[in-house]
């Protein structure tokens, strides 16, 4: 695999390109266009599309051949025979960018060809200077210096990400019920960062929503900063090697992660 450095390299490429094609587009009404249904079966908006294109074009100018799994597009093959896989959500947080919301992201995931092994996860921003990596063995990281998740083991005072209105609203009715504040932002990428780096102590999706584009990149630098990630029931997460399939979720400190567990089995 390529070094952590060169990774890092091309995704503040790939941030860079999506910015520049993006920026003028926040906020406005041409943002949320419908240009069509992405590969991963979900509305396409005219934002969501000029992300993608730029960091695609990023990731052709690199030269390296490589495996591109992305919301719109779904496969991309770049050359010929692919050193790696990359897992792209160009812009996590499509309706915040469309609003002038300041809370969406560039997600960006490496790993082998068929995603079992994780190597480099970047999350970054659009609207604020956060810019999270991590590689795998190697720790986690926002603007350069090392995160560690919150050591809050205290369900009354939590503060949570918790996805579960609509659906499964009786999954989750006893973790609303046994913490103190539930924060909903709108990108999972960003939340997830946001549990590593402490300012969340737990995100959990029960929707059974999240596809591997959502949470890959997040889930590693989780991981390496110390958390923990699992399925709804305690379970190994493993990510489904397309854009359609759908995962749930629960990320945390790692210190309430089996009391959340608990509260969603009815305990």
């Amino acid at each position: 695999m390529t070094s952590n450095s060169n990774f890092l390299k091309l995704c503040q490429e790939a941030f860079k390109a999506a910015y520049d094609a993006t920026f003028e587009l926040v906020g406005t009404d041409s943002a949320s266009s419908f240009v069509g249904m992405g590969a991963d079966g979900t509305p396409t908006t005219s934002i969501d599309q000029v992300a993608e294109d730029a960091i695609v074009e990023a990731l052709k100018a690199d030269g390296r051949s490589m495996r591109v799994l992305s919301e719109e597009l779904g496969e991309l093959i770049i050359g010929k025979s692919p050193e790696f896989s990359v897992v792209l959500d160009p812009l996590d947080g499509t309706y915040n960018a469309s609003s002038g919301i300041p809370f969406y992201s560039v997600s960006i995931a490496f790993a082998s060809h068929d995603l079992s092994d994780l190597r480099f996860g970047y999350v970054s921003n659009l609207a604020l200077k956060e810019e999270f990596h991590a590689e795998a063995g190697k720790g986690a990281y926002l603007n350069g210096k090392t995160i560690r998740p919150s050591h809050n083991s205290d369900l009354k005072s939590l503060c949570a990400s918790v996805y579960g209105y609509r659906q499964n609203v009786e999954r989750t009715r006893k973790i609303y019920s046994n913490i103190r504040r539930v924060r909903l932002f709108g990108s999972v990428a960003l939340e997830l960062c946001y549990v590593a780096s402490g300012r969340l102590d737990a995100f959990v999706d029960v929707r059974r929503a999240l596809r591997v584009t959502d949470v890959a990149a997040g889930q590693l630098i989780l991981e390496e900063a110390g958390g923990s990630v699992t399925d709804g029931y305690g379970n190994l997460l493993r990510l489904p090697d397309n854009v359609t399939a759908r995962v749930d979720m629960v990320a945390s400190n790692g210190h309430v992660h089996e009391k959340i567990l608990h509260l969603l089995s009815g305990g």
